[in-house]
């Protein structure tokens, strides 16, 4: 597996790296050796954030945290990224090394996974509309995501909330 460390607002000292490198390496034994590990290191106002984005074989499994120090970071991001890889254990296995889950989790306990289920489905008119009055019908509603139709293109986008209070957008493309 290929480790790749970036900082934002922070320049990465060479012991964080080296920490980083070992602690992000124990995941390997799920991973052949083409995958690629995206450590972001990013300093915000008063907390840092860690986020993992690993990607192998057209997929990609992430997870952040919030803390007071990349340290600590690091420690609270891996268990969520591995309790992901056995979540869809399932869907991915054919993807992972043949071995991956034979030995035990490293970073958290069969306990800690709880299985996602859809409980409730929503129906809703497609209209179409500019991103800048999608931003105010996703204020307006005080929800976190807003899908409509880009009305220039007639094509379905979502604006979202970000963790930082800013709005995104997605703009799907067909897999290659």
């Amino acid at each position: 597996m290929h480790i790749e460390i970036y900082g934002k607002n922070y320049k990465v000292n060479e012991k964080l790296a080296n920490v980083l490198q070992k602690k992000v390496r124990r995941l390997e034994k799920y991973f052949d050796d083409d995958a690629v590990c995206t450590v972001f290191l990013k300093q915000e106002a008063k907390f840092v954030k860690t986020e993992i984005t690993i990607s192998y074989k057209g997929n990609i499994v992430r997870a952040e945290a919030a803390t007071e120090n990349f340290y600590d970071g690091i420690d609270e991001v891996l268990p969520r990224i591995e309790r992901q890889i056995y979540k869809y254990k399932t869907k991915i296995a054919s993807k992972l090394k043949k071995d991956a889950f034979a030995e035990k989790q490293m970073f958290f306990a069969d306990a800690d996974i709880e299985p996602s289920k859809l409980v409730k489905t929503k129906t809703f008119d497609l209209v179409p509309m500019t991103t800048e009055e999608a931003v105010e019908q996703l204020d307006m509603l005080g929800h976190t995501f807003y899908i409509f139709q880009d009305a220039e293109t007639g094509e379905v986008r979502a604006v979202y909330l970000r963790q930082s209070g800013d709005v995104g957008l997605l703009v799907p493309r067909k897999a290659k």
